[in-house]
């Protein structure tokens, strides 16, 4: 098994324009949907809520059986909650953009289903969470990642895994992470890592959001939250090669340091659940060529696990 790497403040620092939080902070306006630390400010083609929801439409069919098995292995899930400190059955727990419940069977291994909330956007992913027996005893519901039907301070712990990559607005559903977890609690979101590969990058860009590191650092900052530690994760079978991104590529962490609203105010959302941003032939464009960008990215796992078998451990280059 690939073992973790846990980043803290002392191997990623926040960037220079990311003031470190402590006490009160002056509420502050941001409404690009994308951070400028990299310049890459537009939503990708399947970075959009209706795009996704369609895109999921039909991944949904065969998402445990094809996506996870290449990405988001049992072994990576594992790793990637260690952060979250899922360390008691009473622990009030929400899995955030949780799909067909696969992170959440992680959690419910050390929380009582009867405390875990799981709630996504697509009915055809929770359709599948639903038939899983072990989840029987889970809250599972729709709802938006960037607009949580929660009261401010409800869970101990947040968690959202392989969801990021579809908001429109990451600093937002980040803001709301916040808003929802109560004092002293931690937000654990899970998610893709930006290539440096340039072949890699084009289909990434194209696809959808691959945030790179000081991006998520910037992000939970901004938001509120201290402590900030980013855990790096991946198939084993890739032997730590981050070159071409990951889907499931890191596991970042954050604590809130004080009840209530995040410090970070924002205007109003740039794009509202079930409805298309733009015409209707727009988005059809982007969702048939968003799809072709990320078939790229289910040849990636295959291709390094056929390098992993034919070459040698030890020899350098891998």
């Amino acid at each position: 098994m690939q073992r973790h790497r846990t980043l803290g403040s002392g191997s990623i620092s926040r960037p220079a324009c990311v003031p470190r939080v402590s006490g009160p902070v002056k509420p502050r306006i941001a409404v690009q949907a994308v951070s400028t630390s990299t310049g890459r400010t537009a939503p990708r083609l399947i970075q959009h809520k209706a795009e996704a929801f369609w895109f999921y439409r039909f991944l949904s069919i065969v998402y445990d059986h094809v996506v996870n098995p290449g990405h988001w292995t049992e072994d990576m899930r594992e790793d990637a909650l260690v952060p979250a400190k899922l360390d008691s059955p009473d622990l009030k727990v929400v899995d955030v953009g949780g799909g067909t419940g696969f992170c959440t069977l992680g959690v419910v291994q050390s929380v009582a289903g009867k405390n875990v909330t799981l709630i996504d956007q697509s009915p055809h992913q929770l359709a599948k969470a639903k038939a899983k027996p072990a989840l029987n005893d889970v809250t599972i519901m729709e709802g938006d990642a960037e607009d949580l039907p929660f009261p401010a301070d409800s869970f101990d712990r947040y968690v959202s895994a392989g969801s990021i990559e579809y908001w429109p607005e990451p600093q937002r559903g980040i803001t709301e992470a916040y808003r929802v977890t109560k004092p002293g609690g931690i937000a654990c979101i899970i998610g893709p890592v930006h290539p440096t590969n340039p072949v890699s990058r084009f289909f990434a860009d194209a696809w959808m959001l691959f945030p790179t590191e000081e991006e998520y650092m910037e992000w939970f900052t901004k938001a509120g939250f201290s402590d900030v530690k980013i855990t790096r994760i991946g198939p084993k079978w890739y032997r730590g090669v981050r070159r071409h991104g990951l889907i499931m590529g890191c596991s970042v962490t954050g604590v809130k340091p004080q009840a209530g609203d995040s410090p970070l105010q924002l205007g109003p959302k740039a794009e509202e659940r079930g409805k298309v941003n733009g015409n209707p032939l727009s988005f059809l464009l982007r969702l048939l060529l968003g799809t072709a960008a990320g078939f790229y990215y289910f040849l990636v796992p295959v291709y390094m696990y056929l390098k992993h078998l034919v070459w040698p451990k030890d020899a350098p280059g891998f």
